[in-house]
């Protein structure tokens, strides 16, 4: 479609956003507390709340406080909470064996937020870096990340994950034909319902790094991701990874991280037209929090704007530590 457009001065762009009903009536795109899904950490304990220096504002939570947390998603209108472990390292090993224990802590915190909120979704990751004495999403041997070996361990970490009652499972672990695997295991034992929300186009970042600070990895990595994470400098591979996982049996895409990569979701929607999400992760939220604390910029209207670029690249929802934030913003009218 070529936009027809009258010469200046019969066109004139600036007549539109003469008052604030004109610009509201010529808007075209919106945002909602429809489009958020807020991710949390979970740690061990009770009542306990431990901020991440990284992360100003996000805590590690206690599994009781997580269930408050959900809590108040709820009573914001937020429809999906996303659980992400601290784990100890005591139970990291190189076998990542804590990922499926069905008492471990992302279980736990499914089965209490299910009594508690029912009403609410949750997600969850399906990858062994929280778990991992080395750091990594798969099994390592020798320096070598297994692909084939990695798929049986994810199987039964999202079947356990799926027993306790998660509305979503998000595969973000980049392991060729996960996403098959899990489908298939998830029918034959029963979980058709499940939804998958893959990670299909996840780039090697450096703007995960206070993620790592905030599920205990950074330490514990050998090496980095790039033999399975996407390289940054590709686009056409990224359009390939979602057709396959959406062939294999994916509802739903993920491009990570999110603002660095708006022209992947823009393309990702336009050619499949699936519902397509994007995270903006850790770094992008430490970014813009860090710059907003100094008195840089005005951190609210930065937020919300960074929620519309979303919308605006095709987003139909988008993964965000600040979901409280803007729920509460847009309840004010501020979006």
């Amino acid at each position: 479609m070529r936009p027809i457009t009258a010469p200046f001065p019969a066109a004139r762009f600036r007549r539109a956003r003469k008052s604030p009903a004109l610009r509201a009536l010529a808007q075209e795109n919106t945002l909602s507390v429809n489009d958020l899904i807020w991710p949390v950490f979970v740690r061990d304990g009770t009542a306990l709340s431990e901020p991440i220096a990284s992360m100003p504002g996000v805590n590690r939570l206690s599994v009781d406080l997580v269930v408050k947390a959900a809590e108040e998603a709820a009573g914001l209108g937020i429809p999906v909470i996303c659980l992400f472990p601290y784990t100890d390292a005591a139970h990291k090993t190189e076998d990542c064996a804590e990922a499926w224990n069905p008492d471990n802590l992302t279980n736990r915190a499914i089965r209490a937020i299910k009594a508690a909120v029912p009403e609410i979704a949750v997600m969850t990751d399906v990858a062994l870096d929280p778990y991992s004495a080395l750091g990594h999403d798969g099994l390592v041997r020798d320096g070598v990340i297994l692909n084939d070996e990695t798929l049986e361990a994810l199987v039964k970490q999202a079947l356990v994950q799926a027993e306790s009652g998660a509305d979503i499972i998000g595969p973000s672990d980049m392991m060729d034909g996960r996403i098959g695997a899990l489908r298939s295991a998830l029918e034959m034992a029963g979980h058709k319902d499940v939804v998958l929300m893959s990670y299909a186009a996840k780039y090697a970042s450096a703007f995960y790094g206070p993620f790592r600070d905030a599920v205990g990895a950074s330490g514990a990595l050998k090496g980095d991701k790039k033999t399975y994470q996407m390289n940054p400098a590709n686009s056409d591979e990224a359009m390939r990874l979602i057709e396959r996982d959406l062939q294999e049996g994916a509802d739903m895409v993920m491009v990570k991280p999110g603002m660095p990569y708006l022209d992947i979701c823009r393309r990702a929607k336009d050619m499949f037209g699936a519902p397509t999400y994007a995270y903006q992760v850790s770094g992008e939220y430490a970014m813009i929090k860090g710059a907003a604390l100094n008195g840089w910029i005005d951190g609210e209207k930065a937020m919300l704007e960074s929620m519309m670029a979303f919308r605006r690249a095709g987003c139909d929802g988008v993964l965000t530590y600040f979901a409280p934030e803007v729920a509460r913003a847009l309840r004010r009218g501020l979006a």
